[in-house]
């Protein structure tokens, strides 16, 4: 499904350079719950927002679902535009943010409904499937309530509603539980044990060991590059 291949990221900071990736090989399965851990700087945020199109490689290969993203290698460069990366990030990347990233004048089903509005879909459409992610996350009661109106977890869960309503190959959560209590937080993390059982491929950056015991394969990157690859 994924395939790095020797990434790299590095960024000069005055005379310095910053090896914020240093060869990374990585290959990711259909179906895979993956939890990438290390400390700060360790460049685990780094690989997520490359994994996510976020960001690009400075050299390395990156192929996803058989679409080349990104090839520098040897001096030889092809890289994505910026309208086919757009296009990945729509339509095959879910992404759940630990500051929920909710739009604070929309309503749950307005923000859920905002990927299937990039789509293109036509509104009627847009407004069934809204529901039936907000309904899946068990938030269908709350889709005319705006963020402000809303507690924590239940804000994470209309951000989780919106990752799911374009079917993307993979969810990105980066620390989704980083902002949320304790109680809250084991919510999430059942939620997304129960989208994994229901074939999704999930991919969550965090540094609490807890959240990476959801997991079935624990990456660990430290100093740019996997210390440890652990499958359960």
């Amino acid at each position: 499904m994924i395939h790095l291949e020797n990434i790299t990221k590095h960024y000069l900071m005055g005379t310095e350079i910053i090896r914020a990736l240093d060869g990374v090989t990585l290959h990711i399965d259909l179906n895979e719950y993956i939890a990438i851990m290390g400390p700060s700087g360790s460049g685990k945020s780094t690989l997520m927002n490359i994994l996510g199109c976020l960001d690009t490689p400075t050299t390395g290969l990156y192929n996803f679902e058989e679409e080349m993203v990104c090839s520098v290698i040897d001096g030889q460069a092809h890289k994505m535009d910026d309208n086919g990366l757009a296009r990945i990030r729509n339509e095959k990347i879910g992404f759940i943010f630990q500051t929920f990233n909710l739009l604070p004048r929309m309503t749950a089903l307005k923000n859920v409904e905002l990927p299937l509005v990039y789509a293109g879909l036509p509104r009627r459409q847009q407004t069934e499937i809204a529901m039936n992610a907000l309904e899946l996350v068990k938030l269908a009661d709350r889709a005319q309530h705006k963020p402000s109106e809303l507690s924590g977890g239940q804000r994470q869960r209309v951000a989780i509603a919106r990752a799911l309503v374009n079917k993307p190959s993979i969810i990105l959560a980066d620390e989704p539980t980083g902002n949320l209590d304790s109680e809250t937080s084991r919510e999430i993390m059942v939620l997304m044990d129960e989208l994994h059982c229901q074939d999704n491929t999930i991919i969550v950056v965090t540094h609490e060991p807890d959240i990476a015991s959801h997991a079935h394969r624990k990456i660990s990157i430290l100093d740019g590059k996997i210390d440890s690859d652990v499958r359960r």
